[in-house]
């Protein structure tokens, strides 16, 4: 009895030990932000990430039964001092990939494409560029399952972004797999960098067209471009990464939108309005119902509480090299969810 108590009493020591030396790694603002007393409203959690460090954040909420909410805090441009507009764009990064599955979706129902069809099979000149190009489906890229490398991860790829299908292909020609499709999950933006191809082919145009034909229009969404010269720039939220002094508000990354017009798409994708017959069994049989994205100077979560019946949109204008603020946008998230919980 002695031994065990004794044990039990080490192993108490190890993990007290544990714990204080990881809260030296653990930055005391996320500490911070986490053990905080919960705010009353929305607005006033905002107000309290601005006062963390991010410059400017936007959200919307839809909650069955109640009419939509704007909020924002901080700045829209720090150094015109312009106050943070509930209604800007900004750049929703790989939030966009909800919108690349639907209309995946769509091509598949229409008998366009085939989840099981392989790279080799619709770019048959990437056979032997791309290690096992003839094994690797539609399906398997869609759910980040093909063990393609992943061309963002080249070194210093943020500081020169490529700006081509061909740039971008090029950084992870000839390279090995991470592993054999379908043993492994990782996180891999090559494989829509090549579903957007595949689809451009099969269309005859480029796609961002099917999905304004097919998605955009029919839900309304007027807010919601492809690029950068699509948009006016002042309408654009400013972005900002710590440590460069730059606003990055002209660097081209894809997709913007408006919360509110995400947040009508993740309700419509949620609930399947945005579906034809058929097509909502194909895409939830392959894909998620939310999303986050990062791009430097942009962080953005698109998200379904299912309890709540709500939808929330969050977009924060500030990121860091450690991922700090992620970190800290997360912790922020999951309360503003509280405070609707309360309620």
């Amino acid at each position: 009895m002695k031994k065990k108590k004794h044990t039990k009493q080490i192993i108490r020591i190890i993990l007290l030990v544990g714990t204080i030396v990881s809260m030296f790694f653990v930055p005391w603002l996320l500490v911070k932000a986490w053990i905080l007393p919960l705010p009353d409203t929305v607005q006033e959690q905002l107000d309290e990430a601005i006062s963390h460090g991010f410059d400017g954040m936007i959200v919307y909420i839809d909650q069955a039964g109640q009419p939509p909410q704007y909020f924002a805090s901080g700045w829209h441009n720090r150094e015109s001092k312009t106050p943070a507009n509930p209604h800007a764009l900004f750049k929703i990064a790989s939030i966009s990939k909800l919108y690349d599955v639907v209309a995946v979706s769509k091509l598949v129902n229409d008998g366009r494409l085939s989840l099981d069809k392989t790279i080799a099979d619709y770019l048959p000149e990437l056979k032997g560029r791309i290690e096992n190009a003839d094994k690797i489906t539609i399906r398997l890229m869609i759910q980040h399952r093909s063990g393609i490398p992943n061309f963002t991860d080249a070194p210093n790829f943020w500081a020169a972004p490529t700006e081509s299908f061909e740039e971008s292909l090029a950084l992870i020609l000839d390279k090995p797999a991470n592993f054999e499709p379908g043993e492994d999950y990782e996180y891999c933006n090559t494989n829509y960098l090549l579903i957007n191809k595949i689809m451009d082919d099969v269309l005859g145009y480029d796609n961002f067209q099917f999905i304004r034909e097919k998605i955009l229009i029919p839900l309304n969404l007027n807010n919601t471009f492809s690029s950068l010269p699509e948009v006016n720039m002042e309408d654009v939220m400013s972005g900002y990464h710590v440590g460069h002094p730059f606003d990055l508000k002209a660097d081209e990354h894809g997709m913007l939108a408006t919360a509110e017009d995400v947040g009508i798409f993740l309700r419509a994708l949620n609930d399947g309005s945005v579906f034809e017959p058929g097509e909502q069994e194909i895409y939830s049989s392959v894909y998620k119902f939310e999303h986050s994205g990062w791009v430097p100077g942009y962080q953005s979560f698109a998200l379904y509480h299912k309890d709540l019946d709500a939808v929330v949109v969050q977009f924060y204008s500030t990121t860091d090299p450690k991922l700090y603020n992620w970190n800290l946008s997360e912790i922020i998230n999951s309360r503003i969810a509280k405070i609707l919980r309360r309620k």
